[in-house]
């Protein structure tokens, strides 16, 4: 049976320590306190706590400075403060800096533990991600292609158990979601991953070369082939031979493909003899390949050569959950590569990145926090430091938010319901070119009920004068 959570209790004020102890006992929670910084440090550097509350000011090292050394002890350790009212602004700024929430004085019992049990399902998640991290580095051997998504794991599965046979492998799935990442986790994960593994864009070389490129040439084949020259079948002898953008390859050349994989022997440009090969085929492709075959521009027999296992891969957009840990492990690798320090993504910055649509999914995800690391100004990195547009976010669906710190069911509904509306209002407006008496219309109001949305929501002030003008 796992151990309570752990919880350290740091303030100098003696009664303050004496009811959060037993307000947190009375829920099984282990307490442990300190009257001091100084003190609490100590007790951290000896044994493991999972949440420390804070008091903010106290004499000799505050909150803050606690907090900054605690961070270097440990990253992810959950450190919530309490402050007098009138210092709401030194707890932002202990946010800024790590602290996972604050507590204004005189506080709750109740806003104490829900405050506490949310950041004690973040101290989880954070440990999960953690092993979830171990676990993929050290069976795919690339930390970089992750997720604890249900498709993510669906794909880790075929991976698993396509692996160890040399059966050829099909892979599906949009630009920049990682197909030949992919492909590198079965033949590193294989039998073959001490032989090389060599791919080929099959629609980045010329048509008149892709040939010469498959089976190589000998000297005189033809004009300019001065040399002899081993094409990529016999480069990946032993190996992996990775065919990207398979649907590229010209009709003539699909038949010569075929043929090798099917003998595993290729004939040399200009040669006589043919030449074994011993290699695992790994062919990927973002387009529907049998639509290619129904269209007559992909062979229907190396179709079915190729796609004896299917590997989907989902488009980030379908496994937003995987975000908030992609992005700060992106985040991590671009301030190393670039000696920037450490910084932080804003939990607000994760909530837009999850609700934006990542049409070059995970390559365009690592590009955005690669800019965003770069140009943004300070330790965090808010939605504000992020290349795109808010009008980008969800297309076709609506984003709203909700404040992390907010209890009240029905005040929380009622706003997101105002968001909604408002919305909705502005699109009805923009699809009628903003023909109020057209627009009230199609949403099922009156002309009057829809102008006092308008007014109420401050859509009139984003359509112009002559707009205004037009649709009365």
């Amino acid at each position: 049976m796992p151990s309570s959570p752990r919880i350290l209790i740091v303030d100098d004020e003696e009664h303050i320590r004496k009811i959060l102890t037993i307000m947190l006992s009375k829920k099984g929670y282990q307490t442990e306190t300190a009257a001091s910084a100084p003190e609490a440090l100590e007790l951290a550097g000896k044994e493991p706590f999972d949440v420390v509350i804070t008091d903010l000011r106290m004499p000799g090292m505050d909150g803050l400075e606690l907090l900054r050394r605690l961070k270097n002890l440990d990253l992810d350790l959950i450190v919530i403060i309490i402050t007098a009212f009138s210092a709401v602004e030194t707890a932002i700024e202990a946010m800024k800096q790590g602290a996972y929430d604050y507590i204004s004085k005189p506080f709750r019992e109740d806003e104490i533990l829900i405050v506490l049990e949310k950041a004690l399902d973040r101290r989880e998640i954070l440990a999960e991600n953690r092993h979830l991290r171990a676990v993929v580095q050290k069976k795919y051997d690339f930390s970089n292609f992750i997720g604890s998504s249900e498709p993510m794991q669906k794909v880790f599965e075929i991976i698993a158990k396509v692996a160890e046979t040399k059966t050829t492998v099909l892979i599906s799935g949009g630009s920049g979601t990682g197909k030949e990442l992919a492909a590198k986790s079965i033949h590193f994960n294989s039998p073959r991953s001490q032989k090389p593994f060599v791919a080929i864009n099959c629609g980045a070389v010329p048509g008149s070369l892709l040939e010469s490129e498959f089976f190589g040439y000998v000297k005189g084949a033809f004009s300019g082939a001065d040399r002899v020259k081993k094409g990529l079948f016999e480069e990946a002898d032993g190996g992996t031979l990775f065919l990207d953008e398979v649907s590229e390859l010209p009709p003539d050349l699909q038949v010569k493909i075929l043929r090798s994989i099917q003998e595993e022997e290729i004939r040399r440009l200009g040669e006589a003899a043919t030449r074994k090969v011993d290699l695992r085929v790994i062919a990927a492709t973002n387009k529907n390949l049998q639509e290619e075959v129904r269209e007559g521009r992909f062979r229907e027999d190396l179709y079915y050569r190729l796609n004896v296992i299917q590997l989907n891969l989902p488009d980030l957009k379908d496994r937003t959950e995987d975000i908030s840990f992609l992005a700060p492990y992106f985040l991590d690798n671009v301030m190393k590569k670039n000696n920037l320090g450490q910084k932080k993504l804003s939990a607000s910055t994760v909530r837009a990145l999850t609700q934006y649509h990542w049409p070059g999914n995970v390559r365009e995800l690592m590009n955005v926090i690669e800019q965003a690391a770069i140009m943004s100004e300070g330790p965090i990195i808010t939605p504000d430091d992020l290349p795109f547009r808010e009008e980008s976010v969800s297309p076709g669906g609506i984003s709203v938010s909700v404040p992390e710190d907010s209890l009240d069911l029905k005040a929380a509904l009622k706003e997101v319901t105002a968001q909604t509306e408002r919305v909705i209002i502005k699109r009805i407006l923009e699809m009628t070119d903003q023909n109020r008496t057209q627009a009230a219309k199609q949403l099922g109001i009156s002309r009057r009920s829809l102008i006092n949305k308008i007014q109420a929501y401050g859509l009139d002030l984003e359509v112009s004068a002559n707009d205004r003008i037009i649709s009365e």
